[in-house]
């Protein structure tokens, strides 16, 4: 008898850290060092624009002309990230992040994030699957 596949929301995190447009390069910097991530879901007030990652931000402040002070995430951003359900399949999202080379999928129901699945998230999800299902 298999198994059903389970749903992102066993998987995400849950109530992940955002932030605002109007907030610094440096402040998105530091709050993901802070929280000790890689991915922050930009919003402006309460809903989804967009999303910065570490990445993001770092190849922005490559330029010199770039002062972290000064630019905001709302300009460093990536528009309409990956977003899904919380009842979506896992399997479905980590098919869509591995084809589209994404490396996050923020979970949205009735217009709120109520999560994130990350990269992070996707290896420990395997690592439970694999040590609980296919365990001889």
């Amino acid at each position: 008898m298999s198994k059903s596949i389970p749903s992102i929301s066993k998987y995400m995190t849950t109530i992940p850290t955002t932030i605002e447009a109007g907030a610094t390069l440096a402040a998105a910097a530091k709050s993901m060092k802070d929280q000790r991530i890689r991915h922050l879901p930009v919003m402006r007030d309460g809903e989804l624009l967009g999303i910065i990652s570490e990445r993001d931000i770092s190849f922005v402040e490559s330029f010199s002309i770039v002062d972290p002070l000064q630019v905001t995430v709302g300009g460093a951003m990536v528009e309409k990230p990956y977003t899904v359900g919380p009842d979506t399949a896992l399997d479905e999202v980590v098919a869509m992040m591995a084809e589209h080379k994404y490396g996050s999928a923020v979970v949205v129901q009735n217009k709120r994030v109520v999560g994130i699945f990350t990269t992070v998230d996707a290896c420990r999800a395997l690592s439970e699957l694999l040590s609980t299902r296919l365990k001889s």
